[in-house]
């Protein structure tokens, strides 16, 4: 499960906005803005919150998450091929 690393309060937050994002351009790290000690808001990078959007569209395709429980049931039934023999 993903945690949350890091909790700034908000009026620290607008002085130090600039360097949340560096931070978050080298890390794969969520922050949390808190407003009298309980968190409001969230800051992630885009990459995070792309797969987080690509998780959800996964999520909700009943399709796909029909080929991946199957899949995933092949893989536990060691019925797999090579990948010489897939291509």
């Amino acid at each position: 499960m993903q945690t949350i690393e890091t909790f700034i309060p908000i009026t620290q937050a607008k002085a130090k906005l600039l360097d949340m994002v560096r931070r978050l351009q080298d890390t794969n790290d969520t922050i949390a803005i808190t407003k009298n000690g309980v968190p409001e808001a969230v800051i992630l990078s885009m990459k995070k919150f792309e797969g987080f959007l690509e998780t959800i569209d996964i999520l909700s395709d009943p399709e796909m998450m029909k080929q991946l429980k199957g899949s995933a049931k092949d893989v536990k039934a060691g019925r797999l091929i090579d990948l010489d023999e897939a291509f």
